[in-house]
């Protein structure tokens, strides 16, 4: 991070890093499983951190350990608000994991109904397969959530 980045950050996110042993002059440390910064905050659910990493130029497309990105986090925890700002920002959502999975799948698999609509009003690609052949649609745990993403080829 050049100075003038470390001199915009605010003293919440400064202290937000630290006290988890990120450095904040490295906004792309892999901690913990190879976690991020931008990671961390997100699975934690800090959405000004988040936001702040952001602007200050933090890899949204890095990955963890998992080959996860932070959007898997954003959509786990049911982060409506992060997974607009992300998508927003950039973030691949056609990323796929060590197993093949992306958020899409993850999200059918779980039956979380409205982060699957969200996830689709940008366009996943919904053809991917994950490493044993399954598309998100084969992993749709309700009848909601089948019907949704059937509805989404039309």
């Amino acid at each position: 991070m050049n100075l003038q980045s470390q001199q915009n950050m605010s003293t919440a996110t400064s202290k937000w890093l630290i006290t988890r042993g990120y450095d904040p002059e490295n906004l792309n440390q892999r901690g913990e499983n190879g976690d991020t910064a931008l990671i961390k905050a997100t699975r934690e659910g800090v959405y000004p951190v988040v936001q702040e990493l952001i602007d200050l130029g933090a890899d949204v497309n890095a990955k963890n350990n998992d080959n996860n990105n932070a959007l898997w986090f954003a959509c786990f925890g049911d982060r409506y608000d992060l997974i607009n700002l992300l998508l927003g920002s950039g973030i691949n959502i056609n990323n796929q994991n060590d197993n093949g999975a992306t958020v899409l799948m993850y999200a059918a698999s779980a039956g979380k109904m409205e982060v699957v609509k969200l996830l689709l009003q940008y366009k996943p690609n919904l053809d991917l397969r994950n490493l044993d052949d399954f598309k998100a649609i084969d992993f749709a745990s309700n009848v909601e959530v089948l019907m949704i993403l059937k509805n989404a080829r039309k």
